[in-house]
């Protein structure tokens, strides 16, 4: 899921990184960039899910007349957090692998 992605896009972005570095960024600030996609990416999923669902609940509560679907916003802020939970938890290795690159090895990747 998300680490696959985090992990594919530290490899892709090896030279962007380096660069980053070697201009004077410090581990915390590539660290920083990566837990921020992460979170970000996993919201948006979890915003993309929360749709979906109230959706299909007013179409299944459309085409039955016993059943009402009611989604509070308790249960969508729990949603949310969650998503952003799991984003900042499965980030961390990415982004911790993202700021320990080494500046010169990182310029000579192809």
């Amino acid at each position: 899921g998300i680490m696959n992605i985090m992990l594919v896009s530290v490899t892709e972005r090896t030279r962007e990184i380096g660069l980053r570095k070697a201009v004077g960024a410090k581990r915390r600030d590539v660290l920083f960039q990566f837990l921020v996609e992460a979170v970000t990416l996993a919201v948006f999923g979890g915003i993309i899910g929360i749709t979906l669902g109230v959706l299909g609940a007013r179409a299944i509560s459309a085409a039955f007349d016993a059943f009402e679907a009611v989604v509070g916003a308790d249960a969508v802020m729990i949603s949310l957090f969650f998503s952003m939970a799991v984003g900042l938890f499965f980030g961390i290795y990415p982004a911790y692998r993202a700021s320990r690159l080494n500046p010169i090895d990182a310029l000579r990747y192809e």
